[in-house]
C-alpha cells in the first residue's frame, strides 16, 4: 500500500502588507525563471518580495524590485540580488493582465512565493487596486471589531 504524499506548499516568501495596502481583484499562480543559486537562496527563507511588483514590457512579464539574497556556498557563480525575474504565464493571462493594468490602472502585485508539491517556485500574483487612507482605517476597524467579537465568544462560550 503506497503512501500518499501530502501537498506541502513551503512559503518562501511573503508580502504581509500587500492585502491592507491593496484592493485584491484576482490572483494567479506563475512560474519563475531562475537560476540554480537563486533557488538555494529561496529554500534558505530569507527573499524579500514587499516593495516589488511586476509589469509587462515586450509580450513578457517581469518581476521587478524582488530581494533574493546571495547564496553564500555559490562564491563566483552567484546570481545578482536585485536583478529582474521572468514570470512564465500562459499568453492568454498575460493579455488579461496586461488589458487590466492599461485600462483600469491596476497593479500586479506579488503576494508569496511558495514551492508546489513537486518542488517547483510559484509566485502569487494578484491584480490589484491601491486603497486610500479612508479604506485603510476601515479595514482596521473592521479587523479590530472581528477580534473583539472572538473574545466576546470566547468568554460567553
Amino acid at each position: 500500500m503506497a503512501k500518499k504524499k501530502q501537498p506541502t506548499s513551503n512559503i518562501a516568501a511573503e508580502n504581509r502588507k500587500a492585502r491592507f495596502h491593496y484592493e485584491i481583484i484576482d490572483t494567479l499562480e506563475a512560474g519563475l525563471a531562475l537560476t540554480g543559486t537563486e533557488i538555494k537562496s529561496l529554500r534558505q527563507g530569507k527573499a524579500s518580495i514587499a516593495e516589488s511588483y511586476a509589469t509587462e514590457e515586450g509580450g513578457e512579464l517581469w518581476l521587478i524590485n524582488s530581494n533574493l539574497p546571495e547564496y553564500l556556498q555559490a562564491n563566483r557563480f552567484n546570481h545578482e540580488p536585485k536583478r529582474r525575474r521572468k514570470l512564465l504565464v500562459h499568453k492568454t493571462q498575460l493579455n488579461k493582465l496586461a488589458g487590466a493594468v492599461q485600462r483600469d490602472g491596476m497593479t500586479l502585485v506579488p503576494l508569496k512565493i511558495y514551492f508546489n508539491d513537486r518542488g517547483r517556485a510559484k509566485l502569487e500574483l494578484a491584480l490589484a487596486r491601491g486603497k486610500n487612507a479612508p479604506d485603510k482605517r476601515e479595514a482596521q476597524k473592521e479587523r479590530d471589531w472581528n477580534r473583539q467579537k472572538q473574545r466576546l465568544l470566547k468568554d460567553r462560550g
